[in-house]
């Protein structure tokens, strides 16, 4: 297992949300002994030069193997938090984003590999099971008042 920690400065990043049946994609989040702490939509960080736009497709291309459309302008955020005792700070673009037509259809889960190597695993979850006494959290904190805020979830 990697022992991940946030980076030591800013970082500005591109997350995607995309939706089956009203729930989210997200990847798993889990602590230094493996358990799971929470899951975020899959992205990554904004390579200097790059638009977050053509960040978000690099993100979905390495880490899914395939081309998405981004549907509409971003939600923005500012996202300060603590993982295992360490501070992170992001700047997020956060899209609404569409796969290929029958691109992971029928799969209730999707497993791809981080640049570092690091297993990941990406679910779809219903936004009324997180942030709740007994299930995962939803990162970045706030994204699932934000998102109530902007749409239901149903895209």
């Amino acid at each position: 297992m990697t022992t991940w920690r946030p980076h030591p400065g800013i970082r500005v990043v591109a997350i995607g949300l995309h939706w089956r049946a009203g729930r989210l994609l997200a990847a798993e989040v889990r602590d230094n002994a493996g358990r799971l702490r929470g899951v975020r939509p899959l992205g990554g960080e904004i390579e200097f030069g790059e638009s977050w736009r053509t960040a978000l497709i690099r993100e979905f291309r390495e880490e899914l193997g395939l081309d998405i459309t981004i549907k509409g302008e971003p939600l923005m955020m500012e996202n300060i938090f603590v993982h295992e005792d360490a501070i992170g700070h992001e700047v997020m673009f956060i899209a609404e984003v569409a796969f290929p037509d029958g691109a992971f259809g029928g799969q209730d889960r999707i497993d791809f590999r981080e640049d570092n190597g690091e297993q990941i695993v990406a679910r779809w979850f219903d936004l009324a099971d997180l942030d709740v006494e007994g299930g995962p959290s939803l990162y970045p904190g706030g994204l699932k008042g934000l998102l109530r805020g902007a749409s239901d979830g149903a895209a």
